[in-house]
């Protein structure tokens, strides 16, 4: 297996993206991420040669504050440093667009990788909206 290459902002297209999030979160459904891509931050790639095994995006508010979203890598190439050095790109991009606070809601079994990635556990709360009519 080649070195890992970090890409910041990479062209990613819908079957890429589509591919490695399935490998990891069995419920996920394809989508079209172009929308979601255009209005990021930041995003960061992680590629073994032109494969992508790991994705983490930063949507954020327009100021100070940003969100770490899908952090996701793929399950052959975990427990390696990838998802916690794609945080740490991402953080570094953002603190250099003037961000100085990085949110992530992560379930408790995630506490250990997050607390690796310098953050530090808080409270939070989640609702799902659901579609009217």
């Amino acid at each position: 297996m080649a070195d890992i290459e970090y890409r910041i902002s990479p062209p990613l297209g819908d079957i890429m993206l589509n591919r490695l999030l399935s490998l990891v979160w069995p419920a996920h459904d394809d989508r079209e991420f172009e929308r979601v891509l255009a209005r990021s931050l930041v995003y960061v790639g992680a590629f073994d040669e032109e494969t992508l095994v790991g994705f983490v995006n930063v949507a954020w508010d327009g100021g100070l504050h940003a969100f770490l979203l899908d952090p996701t890598v793929a399950p052959n190439y975990q427990r390696r440093g990838i998802g916690t050095e794609m945080v740490r790109l991402a953080a570094k991009a953002v603190a250099d667009d003037g961000v100085e606070w990085l949110h992530v809601d992560y379930l408790p079994s995630l506490e250990p990788f997050y607390t690796r990635c310098g953050f530090e556990p808080t409270r939070g709360g989640l609702m799902k909206i659901e579609p009217v009519g």
